[in-house]
């Protein structure tokens, strides 16, 4: 089903199930209540659920990276121990390192397959799993939806944080640090810009809640802000973060995107749209170029 077939009253119910407003049941059965001149809501509602496996870009044996899976410590987060996936380039080393922070339901496929696609560019990549210390991603996302909203927020975004300490100061690394982050991951993109200050030289957070006002001064990394034109709930944070922006005069663009809805980069179900998505990809892979290489 293509993504003009599904009705919006169907997005809106899937961007509520997928921030955890709803369960999957309640999802579907509020779809089922709808009927858009003769097409059933629940299969709208089922064309959405993400498919993974027909949406893999780079293969994890693709002879032109190497991948495998690190732990390392996470002092002051939920265990005290780390979990990601990192992936670099099959070329000689050092490499401009990016952490890949994932959606509000773990380390997914569709995050380890982004990570992949910027060691292909030429990064050193580690997309942290913030509920290894909770056994870890567990296969699918309504699960890893309510493991995720269960842990301590403080001691999670401290993970991802001492995550990126990690991916910088790696051997591999060159020293330059960048972040991109999706939706949950948007938002600690914008975090760890905050909490680093000088030591993160780029942020791209896609579709991610901003920082408080007050905390912008700290941001000393440029920004690229990736935002949906439907998207009311990040797109109404945006006024507030662009005046504090500017304010301290902070280094950001901003690209919105025609015709888009939240969580447009994610290939795996239909909101996914392809051109917006290619394009807000060549200009983070730009930016981190220019920023980190």
């Amino acid at each position: 089903m293509t993504s003009s077939a599904i009705d919006k009253q169907i997005y809106d119910l899937y961007d509520e199930y997928c921030h955890g407003y709803m369960n999957r049941r309640d999802f579907l059965n509020r779809a089922s209540a709808i009927s858009v001149a003769g097409m059933s809501g629940l299969a709208m509602a089922q064309a959405l659920l993400p498919r993974y496996a027909q949406a893999q870009t780079i293969s994890s044996t693709d002879e032109r990276i190497s991948a495998n899976h690190v732990e390392y410590e996470s002092p002051g987060g939920t265990s005290g121990d780390m979990r990601g996936y990192l992936v670099h380039p099959a070329a000689a080393a050092p490499f401009p390192a990016v952490i890949v922070i994932h959606e509000n339901r773990g380390l997914n496929p569709y995050i380890e397959d982004v990570a992949r696609r910027l060691a292909v560019e030429g990064f050193l990549v580690l997309a942290p799993d913030g509920l290894f210390p909770v056994g870890g991603y567990p296969g699918n996302d309504d699960d890893g939806r309510t493991l995720q909203s269960s842990l301590d927020q403080a001691e999670l975004k401290t993970d991802m944080l001492n995550s990126a300490k990690f991916l910088k100061s790696h051997a591999l690394s060159n020293g330059n640090l960048g972040a991109v982050g999706f939706c949950w991951g948007g938002g600690t993109a914008n975090y760890l810009a905050v909490e680093m200050g000088a030591d993160l030289s780029a942020a791209v957070p896609f579709y991610g809640a901003a920082p408080k006002s007050e905390d912008v001064a700290k941001i000393q990394s440029p920004l690229l802000i990736q935002s949906a034109e439907d998207d009311p709930r990040i797109n109404a944070m945006w006024p507030e973060f662009e005046a504090a922006l500017k304010a301290n005069q902070k280094q950001y663009m901003r690209y919105l995107y025609s015709g888009t809805r939240h969580g447009f980069h994610n290939n795996t179900t239909p909101r996914y749209n392809e051109v917006a998505a290619n394009l807000a990809w060549e200009r983070t892979v730009e930016f981190f170029r220019e920023k980190l290489v």
